[in-house]
């Protein structure tokens, strides 16, 4: 890259297959996949404008980076950001925003020098653990890429404890229902439950954590059917023990399977936001076609978003497993 290239970092978003909450909650896994959704942020000549940027986290990024990144003037760099993945909606746009800043300001802020992505990943989990208080699935599942098998811990990033990719011949179809997620509770009160050492989350933790590993089987195992029905039981886990979904998200999971035999999972907690399922390549196009013909009748405001598995942003070797967790993550 020569000095007059601007300055660009593309993030994918992901979606949860398994296991929410359990990447903070702490012996329990949980399944990512990095979508073709992207976040995308470009530095542009000269510093933002004096009222600043017109969200927050450019300025908020910028003076975390600050702190650790010798040198950086005290406003940021002007900055476009372009998201193809629906807000609010349970597939990490957020997290993918944090991700591309950090990786386009250190980028800029440090020329010539790549800041290693095992440091960017740490830095925007830190510095969204601050305001959020929640897990580091997020991080992992944007920067690194393909399907992720994560052990949950109770401080700081989870482990990874496998990697896959997922099969050529697969494609992904998010539902997004029209609703924005709201989880400002969320993290609030299943922490409360953890603290109180609450049964019902202990049996959602078992049940997920078993439907995780279930996934993951039928993911390495290439077996789309296991694949649908294990992710059903994630979504049951979610919606039965921790009340994660809705009237209308049930509505359109079983809209999607008798229109489109689509099996679909909710994607983060919140009560609103996206679903997703996953089909072959060569049915995506009648698949997507019958879904959305199906919605526009009964439910007008969502609609559907064809997509694929994606890498991550990380271009540092890849980590090395050892003794089951990836060694350099």
């Amino acid at each position: 890259m020569n000095a007059t290239d601007p300055i660009r970092a593309e993030v994918p978003c992901r979606a949860c297959l398994s296991g929410e909450d359990l990447d903070w909650l702490g012996g329990g896994r949980s399944v990512s996949l990095a979508l073709s959704l992207t976040t995308t942020v470009e530095v542009r000549p000269g510093p933002a404008p004096d009222d600043g940027p017109a969200d927050g986290w450019q300025r908020e990024v910028w003076a975390f980076l600050r702190g650790r990144l010798a040198g950086l003037a005290p406003r940021p760099p002007a900055v476009t950001v372009r998201s193809q993945a629906p807000a609010a909606s349970g597939l990490s746009s957020s997290t993918a925003r944090i991700v591309a800043l950090f990786r386009a300001y250190a980028d800029h802020a440090v020329p010539g020098e790549r800041v290693p992505d095992a440091t960017v990943t740490r830095w925007a989990y830190e510095f969204e653990f601050a305001v959020f208080n929640g897990g580091g699935m997020d991080h992992l599942a944007v920067v690194e890429g393909g399907a992720l098998l994560i052990d949950g811990r109770e401080e700081g990033l989870p482990a990874v404890r496998d990697r896959l990719d997922l099969p050529e011949e697969w494609r992904v179809l998010v539902v997004d229902s029209g609703t924005r997620k709201d989880t400002r509770h969320h993290i609030r009160d299943v922490r409360a439950q953890l603290a109180a050492g609450d049964p019902v989350l202990a049996a959602y933790r078992a049940a997920a954590d078993a439907a995780s590993g279930r996934v993951w089987e039928a993911l390495r195992g290439r077996d789309l059917a296991a694949l649908g029905a294990a992710m059903s039981d994630a979504h049951a886990a979610m919606r039965d023990h921790q009340r994660m979904s809705t009237p209308l998200l049930e509505e359109l999971r079983a809209l999607a399977l008798r229109s489109a035999g689509l099996p679909l999972k909710l994607s983060g907690a919140g009560g609103g936001g996206a679903l997703v399922g996953v089909c072959r390549a060569d049915a995506l196009e009648e698949t997507a076609a019958r879904l959305a013909a199906a919605l526009r009748t009964a439910h007008p405001g969502a609609r559907v978003v064809p997509a694929a598995a994606a890498p991550g942003i990380r271009r540092d070797p890849e980590p090395v497993a050892v003794g089951g967790q990836m060694k350099g993550s």
